[in-house]
């Protein structure tokens, strides 16, 4: 009898079966590698991170943190050390770029959308509604950040939206916690007049 007209109960079932095992087997397996090798990368950008800061030279300084960034990067502190070299030379064009693509790879990151709002903020003229937009998104994400509300605020205030400048600074004066977002906010509610 042909292994095909065999009655159904007497079909060798091992290859679906060692299939079956095999696909966990495998995630066991590979699982594994995926973090050790994750865990080399983080400690490989970490390593350039540490060469970068302790270097004289910024200009190679600023290759190796852009490189820990291709090696890793989810790792946040070379995007934080180029953008305190970019913003200290007033590079904020490149200082947005160094936060953006942080942004691709940790999208809920606040500080990454704070930093860009201050970057955009410090252009000449500002670039008020690309800060806004960067604000509102780290707004949306940590809704008790008093800096975020006051910079919302703030923006509101300069574009003569007085009622939502109100409501974004009357969030930032109620954040006792932080006294210097609390008193900006109320400076700019007496200034305006609601208060």
């Amino acid at each position: 009898m042909a292994p095909s007209k065999l009655p159904s109960r007497l079909k060798c079932n091992r290859p679906r079966r060692a299939s079956a095992l095999l696909g966990p087997l495998l995630l066991v397996l590979i699982l594994p590698l995926e973090v050790a090798r994750a865990q080399d990368n983080a400690a490989k950008a970490r390593a350039l991170v540490s060469s970068a800061i302790q270097m004289t030279n910024s200009d190679e300084a600023v290759k190796l943190l852009w490189q820990a960034t291709e090696i890793d990067p989810t790792l946040e502190d070379p995007y934080v050390y180029l953008g305190v070299y970019y913003n200290s030379r007033s590079d904020f064009a490149s200082m947005v770029k160094v936060y953006q693509k942080l942004l691709k790879y940790r999208p809920n990151e606040v500080s990454a959308y704070l930093n860009i709002g201050e970057a955009y903020m410090s252009f000449t003229p500002p670039r008020l509604q690309e800060a806004l937009a960067y604000y509102q998104k780290a707004y949306a994400l940590d809704p008790k950040n008093s800096w975020t509300a006051l910079r919302i605020g703030e923006i509101f205030v300069q574009n003569g939206n007085r009622e939502e400048a109100t409501k974004y600074l009357r969030l930032a004066l109620a954040d006792t916690k932080n006294s210097a977002a609390s008193a900006e906010a109320e400076r700019l509610l007496r200034q305006m007049g609601s208060l």
